[in-house]
């Protein structure tokens, strides 16, 4: 499930991701009453069997198994919050009724990282990476997207998301907004997207080069998906954070260490 919302005084209208069907919104009657037979099994970060029945504006739930539910994760706030997030990207960057199972399968795994109690900030940033990639708007880590220049280690570089990725000094660039970006970021803006999540798990890194490549991408999907995701506000304060901006972050990252 990707999105709910309530409807008259017992139904509810769920967004659902399929890995054959892709989204599919249907209406699940009656499941706010005590009573329900169905009430139980539809929560979010489940994998679940849902039969469904033609109705005339959504899809009618009449059936629900619930095959596999992530249950540890609901044992953190954050975790919780985090999950929420992830199934609204995956809501923004898919359309109705197209095969979605590239995206399914990404949030599938992304539900256990979070189950197993990796951490969430960790989950979410190769869980953006990753959801940019299907949405079909990569970010450019290894070249100047003005000059197709490859970037070098010893050089300044800047973040411009409605470019599409990183412009080096040489270029004056677009006449967008654009931040300072790291080299410590910018490496691990690339192990971001090369490496799996295991090796990234296993990365020591400040707390300043973490947060700078989480504005950055933020940044990023707030120009591709055209807004903030509204589930940001949630995580944020879960976190206790305040809105993360990259603007406010730049020139305060750390080096990332492995060990």
């Amino acid at each position: 499930m990707l999105t709910r919302f309530d409807l008259g005084e017992a139904d509810r209208v769920l967004t659902l991701i399929t890995p054959g069907l892709g989204k599919i919104r249907a209406i699940a009657k009656g499941i706010r009453r005590p009573t329900s037979r169905i009430g139980g099994s539809l929560e979010p970060f489940a994998e679940l069997t849902v039969a469904l029945a033609r109705g005339r504006t959504f899809e009618i739930v009449t059936q629900v198994t619930v095959e596999h539910a992530w249950l540890r994760l609901r044992d953190s706030l954050e975790g919780t919050a985090t999950a929420w997030y992830l199934a609204e990207l995956a809501d923004r960057s898919l359309e109705e009724h197209h095969p979605s199972e590239p995206t399914y399968r990404l949030l599938h795994r992304a539900y256990e990282l979070l189950d197993a109690g990796m951490a969430a900030d960790r989950v979410a940033r190769w869980y953006e990476m990753r959801v940019a990639d299907e949405y079909g708007v990569r970010p450019e880590v290894d070249r100047c997207v003005e000059c197709d220049r490859l970037l070098e280690a010893d050089e300044r570089y800047r973040w411009v998301p409605p470019a599409g990725g990183v412009v080096c000094q040489r270029c004056p660039g677009p006449p967008y907004d654009r931040t300072e970006l790291s080299l410590e970021a910018l490496k691990l803006l690339k192990a971001y997207q090369r490496l799996d999540i295991e090796a990234i798990a296993a990365l020591r890194l400040s707390v300043a080069v973490e947060r700078e490549v989480e504005a950055d991408l933020r940044d990023f999907l707030r120009v591709a998906l055209e807004r903030d995701p509204r589930s940001l506000a949630f995580l944020d304060e879960i976190r206790g954070d305040q809105p993360v901006g990259a603007a406010e972050l730049a020139g305060t990252a750390g080096t990332p260490r492995t060990d």
